[in-house]
């Protein structure tokens, strides 16, 4: 069985090579991570599996792949990049990795709250240009963190903010538990939080979970952390609200266009924090990310 990592940036690449283990199945790394859709069918070649990081792969250029039986996408968001429903009816299965960065991507989220609590950003870009901005802050400790889905990467948010003094609420499509978190119904949640964070899965049922009627329903002067995907917040709405300063700041790791424009409204609001789609870059994480395709590709090969 033949495999072709497609968008393999360097420091990916070199973990792939530093983690192949004898006997396991022939993968070809494709050093591009800029390689367009309409290239993969001749880099895939007569590749049975692709492991693809971020290159989307339309269900046309699939048809296209003659011998491609499985993707490994490097991640949980293949939806953004692909549709697995109609790559399973051209017999291509699609295998995602969970779990490989929970604690980076949850780091991330912590370090966007309190950046955008303290103006951190701001200050920042004021000061490179000779201005001394001097604004007052929002203090976390004693504030009411909220989490909008509840998976691995939020219960590590919720862990790190319940050590640094805030109380926690948190909202899931199925009940959960977990210690000292408050588990509460979505209205309460938008209601009563100071800060309000994304982890949700981004699929038909969540696309724009965060509707103009539900920022609307948040605790003025929140502050609004997405490390999830750009598409759970309806994104006029969310500019809207922080052009009013119904919403205090917003600490944004993802975006409904990637990259994004330099020419984007988000790009022109000083109560933004931007950081560009790399809450789960960590040497850590791309070790785990890397490490469990290796494990999809020998378990595709051995059947």
């Amino acid at each position: 069985m033949y495999g072709v990592f497609v968008d393999a940036n360097e420091s990916l690449a070199l973990i792939f090579e530093q983690l192949e283990k004898h006997g396991d199945p022939m993968v070809r790394i494709h050093r591009d991570p800029n390689i367009m859709p309409d290239q993969l069918p001749s880099v895939l070649e007569a590749a049975e599996i692709a492991i693809i990081d971020h290159t989307a792969l339309p269900t046309e250029i699939a048809r296209k792949c003659a011998n491609l039986k499985h993707v490994v996408f490097l991640g949980t968001g293949a939806r953004s990049y692909m549709n697995p429903e109609e790559l399973a009816e051209l017999g291509i299965s699609v295998h995602l990795i969970k779990g490989y960065g929970d604690t980076a991507v949850a780091e991330a989220t912590i370090a966007l709250m309190w950046a955008s609590a303290r103006v951190l950003a701001q200050m920042d870009r004021e000061m490179r240009a000779g201005k001394w901005l001097r604004e007052d802050a929002l203090q976390l400790t004693g504030k009411i963190l909220g989490l909008i889905g509840f998976g691995g990467i939020a219960a590590e948010v919720g862990r790190i903010a319940l050590g640094s003094g805030m109380r926690v609420l948190a909202w899931n499509r199925t009940p959960k538990k977990y210690p000292g978190v408050d588990f509460v119904d979505l209205d309460t949640l938008l209601a009563q939080c100071d800060v309000v964070s994304l982890h949700l899965l981004l699929n038909d049922e969540t696309h724009g979970f965060l509707s103009p009627q539900r920022i609307a329903a948040m605790k003025p002067g929140v502050i609004l952390v997405n490390t999830a995907r750009g598409a759970l917040v309806d994104e006029a709405a969310m500019i809207d609200a922080l052009k009013s300063g119904h919403i205090r700041h917003a600490g944004l790791d993802v975006f409904n266009t990637e990259p994004l424009p330099a020419d984007h409204p988000l790009t022109k609001l000083p109560n933004v924090t931007l950081s560009a789609h790399s809450a789960f870059r960590t040497p850590e994480a791309s070790e785990n990310l890397v490490g469990a395709a290796w494990e999809h590709c020998r378990r595709i090969a051995k059947g």
